[in-house]
């Protein structure tokens, strides 16, 4: 099986440029801090991490989005709200930024096997769920062993709150194959440059 011995510039560019729309699309609750329920902010940062997955690929896509996470965790203020630094780890929503890593590469894994257009919006679907359950069960478990709960809370309760974000995050998902599915032949995409850089 042939792999790339290193990475085309293009790529080096697109990983960077999904970095930073992580970044923005974390911090979208700074122009609408209505947008935090339960204490979890509505981001577009579940919209941007799939389509980095299947536009990047596989492991292009889950290198962004560790890039991301490490750029976050040593200091930097791009994870929501303008947090940063180590101490982020230990919040109920770290789990969040550690999933965004696995649905990248999911996403791009699948349709790195089948680039028709429903197993694009399938990807994408799939990779959402994970993100949910992987984000809301480290959420449930940091309020049990390590961080102050809420009163009252339960497991219900925790996916109650992801019920507030979930039309916005299907929707966006489902945006996010087609889109990604659209610029399969462009520059924008892996596609047009898969075939480079390759070792015999």
């Amino acid at each position: 099986m042939q792999k790339r011995k290193h990475w085309a510039p293009l790529d080096l560019t697109m990983g960077s440029m999904f970095v930073a729309l992580m970044a923005i699309g974390a911090n979208i609750t700074t122009i609408a801090p209505f947008m935090v329920i339960g204490g979890v902010p509505i981001t577009l940062q579940t919209f941007f991490s799939i389509l980095a997955g299947l536009m990047l690929g596989s492991r292009l896509g889950a290198l962004s989005m560790f890039s991301y996470m490490i750029l976050g965790l040593a200091g930097a203020p791009i994870f929501a709200q303008f947090k940063g630094g180590a101490a982020v780890v230990l919040s109920p929503t770290f789990g969040f930024i550690l999933s965004f890593i696995l649905i990248a590469y999911l996403a791009g894994k699948i349709v790195e096997k089948n680039r028709t257009f429903p197993m694009y919006i399938s990807a994408a679907l799939v990779a959402m769920a994970i993100n949910y359950i992987f984000g809301a069960n480290w959420m449930y478990a940091a309020y049990m062993l390590w961080f102050d709960a809420p009163d009252g809370l339960n497991y219900q309760m925790v996916w109650y709150w992801m019920m507030f974000p979930l039309p916005k995050d299907v929707a966006l998902t489902i945006f996010a194959g087609f889109m990604a599915h659209r610029l399969e032949k462009s520059v924008l995409s892996k596609s047009a440059y898969r075939n480079q850089n390759k070792v015999a």
